[in-house]
């Protein structure tokens, strides 16, 4: 049963790795037209423009775990603007105003932010080599 005790961690970077890779596609194909084309916009254009390169941006940084909460939030900020600025016009419900991406996007990426990274994350190895500095003797620092 001890083995067990990882699967929610494991379950928990995995989870963050496909949310981070579907926003960062999310904000490709409207930055790149890949890996969809249609429309592009230039990073510059409010409000489009510029929440696809926050989400292509902060989208591969969870996708590979650095900087995981703060990009997270960054993420879920975006996509919650997105819903109460767009979509919230429309009508009052997500499945009316065809928001539900948007705020389901929003959500998860706050839950990633609460629960962390897991340890298939740059952050878990970046903290790793910092406690083995530590252990050896030498300043937490010199990292």
């Amino acid at each position: 049963m001890s083995t067990l005790k990882s699967v929610p961690e494991y379950g928990a970077s995995l989870f963050r790795i496909v949310v981070g890779f579907l926003i960062a596609c999310h904000g490709a194909s409207t930055l790149f037209g890949f890996p969809v084309s249609g429309h592009t916009s230039s990073p510059l254009a409010w409000p489009g423009g510029v929440a696809a390169a926050l989400q292509f941006g902060f989208g591969v940084l969870v996708l590979l775990g650095l900087g995981t909460r703060t990009s997270a939030v960054m993420v879920s900020g975006t996509m919650a603007y997105a819903y109460f600025s767009v979509h919230q016009e429309k009508a009052l419900l997500p499945m009316q105003n065809g928001g539900e991406p948007a705020a389901l996007f929003s959500w998860a990426f706050l839950m990633i932010a609460i629960v962390g990274p897991g340890p298939l994350a740059v952050d878990a190895l970046r903290a790793k080599a910092r406690v083995r500095v530590t252990a050896a003797g030498e300043p937490a620092a010199a990292v």
